[in-house]
Parts: C-alpha cells; structure tokens; sequence
C-alpha cells in the first residue's frame, strides 16, 4: 500500500487522524446502508417475481379467450367491436424516497366508475370469450402498473447498491489503509526526530557538563598553586 505524500508535522498528523475518524464513520454508514439496501432489494425482488408469474398467467389467459374470440368472431367484427372504448385511463406518477433512491409510484384512475363501461360494444353480436378477455385485462391493469414500479425499483436499487459498494471497497481496501499507512510514517518520523532531539540535548549536557568540570579543575589548579607560593 503506497503511503499518501505528507508533511511528517504533529499539525498534519493531526488533521490525517482526524480524517480517518470522519473516513472510518462514513465506512461504518455505507456498509450499513449497503445492507439496507440489499434487504430493500430482495424484498422487491421476491415481490417482482410473484408479481411477475401472476401477470402473466392472466395475461396467457386472456390471449387464449381472445384467440378463441378471433375464431368465432369475423376480423371486421372483432375490430368494429373494440374499435371505439368507452372507458378511459389517466395515470399520475410520483416518486418514494426508498434509501436515498427516489423509486416511480403509479397510480391511475379510470373515467367511470361503471364497471360494465371497459366492454365498449353490445353483447348481442360479440362471443363470451370476448368478454372474458377485456374483463382479464382491465382486472390485471392494476398488478401491470405495481409490476412496472417494482421493475423499475429493481433497477434502481441495484445500481445504488453498485455505487455504494464501490465507495464502501474504495474506503475500505484504498483510502483507510492508506491514511493509516500515513499516520505510521508520520508516527515514526516524529519518533525519530524526537529521539535525536533526545541524543543532541544529551550531547549538548555531557559538553557543558565537561565543560564545566574543565573549568572547575582549572579554578582548583590556580588555587592549589597560590597556596603553594604562600
């Protein structure tokens, strides 16, 4: 692991200590919400598959009722009868914050309230199985809208799962490490300077010490040889 380029200062030991402490709570939040998102993730998952196996079984049977409908019905017929609906759809979308990933609500509403109004032609002149396949479809509606928001909040939460991951990995096994390596060298650095720091002033004490036993023996020299002379 390469050691980041630094001052070996206590001020830029400091200010790295102080950064990994900030890295390492951010490490410690993303990994969190990695695994929020993760539980977020399978739930929708196992939601999208049920949603998914039972929008198409509907969807299968209301092909197999229309299939037969085409068999008894005329094409002219079958068109003119399905050719002017006389109920309407209006969608509204908005959003869910879900773990900082704003995932699509669907809600629609339909422009009567009368049930009988999705089969937009007579009954005298339509097969059954035709009926059977308009309501199929207008009752699934529902699970298609919920099915479209938990594709999309797959794909939502995965990608967020991805990026988080990669911040979570880059904390994790490049930039921790690295201040950490960091803060080492700058440890022993100061440690070093400190112990020569320690050494020089030893030095420095032994040379006045030794100086002054110089001087204190030069000063009983003198006094030795002035009694002598007396």
């Amino acid at each position: 692991m390469a050691v980041m380029r630094v001052n070996p200062t206590r001020m830029e030991l400091t200010r790295l200590k102080a950064r990994l402490r900030t890295a390492q709570r951010g490490h410690k939040l993303l990994k969190d919400k990695r695994d929020e998102l993760m539980k977020q993730f399978m739930e929708v998952v196992r939601e999208d598959r049920a949603l998914r196996e039972k929008v198409e079984q509907s969807l299968t049977r209301a092909y197999g009722s229309f299939t037969v409908a085409s068999a008894l019905m005329s094409p002219e017929m079958l068109e003119q009868a399905l050719l002017c609906p006389r109920q309407s759809v209006s969608l509204d979308m908005s959003s869910e914050n879900v773990m900082s990933v704003e995932v699509p609500r669907y809600e629609f509403k339909l422009a009567s309230e009368d049930g009988g109004d999705i089969y937009p032609y007579g009954f005298a002149q339509t097969s059954g199985e035709l009926d059977d396949a308009v309501r199929e479809l207008g009752d699934i509606l529902p699970d298609l809208l919920r099915l479209a928001e938990v594709e999309k909040a797959t794909q939502l939460l995965a990608a967020e799962i991805e990026r988080t991951r990669r911040r979570v990995n880059a904390l994790e096994y490049v930039k921790i490490p690295q201040m950490q390596q960091s803060i080492k060298y700058i440890t022993m650095k100061l440690d070093e300077n400190e112990r020569a720091n320690t050494i020089r002033l030893m030095k420095v004490k032994d040379m006045i010490l030794q100086e002054a036993i110089e001087e204190r023996r030069e000063l009983d020299a003198e006094e030795g040889s002035g009694v002598t002379e007396r």
